[in-house]
């Protein structure tokens, strides 16, 4: 049971009575209580003339994935099985970051007869968003009060990263077809992958003799072969707790997910095969063996629930978890916050020797806001500021300068310019052959 605004209007009505008996001397508690009474009477016989929300029947229809920040609308459907019709509201109890209204929606169904009201959601967190259950509210026909009952049907949505950095594939595929295009010309010889038919010429290895083709042509014809086109490329997330540091709108990890999301895009166009590795003392997740336009939603899919812990991470375990996906990688990508050389000794201690097969890219998300503030000096606390920021870019460079040393190539950015910076070294590499 519930009372509206409308009650306590009646209510203060009755004060009108009372202060004119007073005036004339009449006892005002008689009319007082009378006029309570007769409230009271009101609202038992609106409860017990509105329809029961119990006589109701609700499902769901919502939709199974969403990215961050886009629109989506979750039906609920309401079936009237009472004899009366219902005059109520409706609230869906969505979380917060779902990013539901917070009103409750009017709805008015007639007895028998079905309705369906559209929740609309704009989810502003990853993950599995859900609803337990649906309260619905259902006026008297005085409107003064009514009955109120819950309905547990319960609804979830997969939120998956938002992929922003989507925008900037387009014009990396046109380099990538420029490249292909560039490239078209394969240098014929030993390798696995079949490259073309050509006639039987003296010297020939008679052991590429294609048969069929030869009973086809009526003439020996050759298979031709060529070195493998498609490459392996590792993604490394680090989920610890350097992840979780903020940075603009977002996390590290956000960023990072960005970065992972529009190489694999990128690579998947290019025919190589992408592994993921989501990592701090455990692999989190991991995303091995899809290939073709089933691998941006596996990827989503992987990435959605995952979210940074306030733990170190294990390098070395994290390093040998490449080894369960891919024996022979041409390209690692190390997705990382390693800026200061205290914390990194475990990073680098464990990193891998980087060999003329394999080329390893650690991608550090930086904050654009600490070069601005190592450059104010208009103040005491400025310059303090200032050298702390100073403080914090040298340490940055000293880590940068040891994976070299140890073999990587680092690439640190904000999180709008670091995932087009990896997506351009990765057409690099493979316009200069290393990829």
């Amino acid at each position: 049971m519930f009372v509206t605004g409308r009650l306590v209007l009646v209510v203060g009505l009755g004060v009108v009575p009372i202060v004119v008996l007073a005036i004339l001397g009449a006892p005002a508690w008689i009319v007082l209580l009378g006029w309570i009474v007769l409230c009271a009477v009101l609202v038992l016989a609106d409860v017990l003339l509105a329809a029961s929300p119990a006589r109701v029947t609700v499902s769901r229809s919502v939709p199974g994935r969403v990215r961050r920040d886009e629109s989506a609308i979750a039906r609920v459907s309401l079936h009237n099985r009472g004899e009366r019709a219902l005059h109520g509201l409706v609230r869906d109890a969505w979380q917060p970051t779902a990013g539901a209204p917070a009103e409750r929606l009017a709805v008015e169904i007639p007895a028998g007869e079905r309705r369906s009201i559209d929740v609309a959601l704009r989810p502003r967190r990853r993950g599995e968003l859900t609803s337990a259950f649906v309260a619905l509210r259902s006026r008297g026909p005085l409107g003064l009060a009514g009955r109120q009952g819950r309905h547990d049907v319960r609804g979830a949505i997969r939120v998956l990263p938002a992929f922003t950095s989507r925008r900037h594939l387009p014009s990396r595929l046109a380099r990538l077809r420029e490249l292909d295009g560039n490239t078209s010309v394969q240098v014929r010889g030993q390798g696995t992958e079949f490259d073309s038919l050509r006639e039987y010429v003296r010297g020939d290895d008679v052991r590429s003799i294609d048969w069929r083709a030869t009973a086809r042509a009526g003439t020996t014809m050759l298979r031709t072969w060529r070195p493998e086109r498609d490459r392996h490329v590792v993604i490394l997330v680090d989920t610890g707790r350097t992840a979780a540091a903020r940075v603009g709108d977002g996390t590290r990890l956000d960023a990072s997910y960005e970065s992972a999301l529009l190489l694999a895009a990128l690579a998947q166009r290019a025919g190589d095969h992408v592994h993921l590795l989501l990592v701090d003392r455990v692999v989190r997740a991991r995303v091995t063996g899809v290939d073709g336009a089933a691998l941006l939603p596996a990827l989503s899919d992987a990435m959605a629930p995952i979210h940074a812990r306030l733990v170190d991470t294990d390098w070395g375990a994290a390093f040998a978890s490449i080894r369960t996906v891919t024996t022979r990688p041409s390209l690692v990508v190390v997705l990382t916050a390693q800026d200061a050389p205290e914390s990194a000794r475990g990073f680098l201690g464990a990193f891998p020797a980087a060999s003329r097969a394999t080329t390893i890219l650690v991608g550090s998300t930086t904050d654009a806001s600490i070069a601005a503030t190592a450059r104010v000096r208009d103040s005491r606390e400025d310059v303090y500021l200032a050298a702390a920021a100073e403080r914090a870019l040298r340490d940055a460079r000293a880590v940068a300068d040891a994976v070299r040393r140890a073999g990587g190539e680092p690439l640190a950015a904000d999180p709008d310019d670091l995932p087009p910076r990896i997506a351009d070294r990765y057409l690099e590499l493979k316009a200069a052959g290393r990829l």
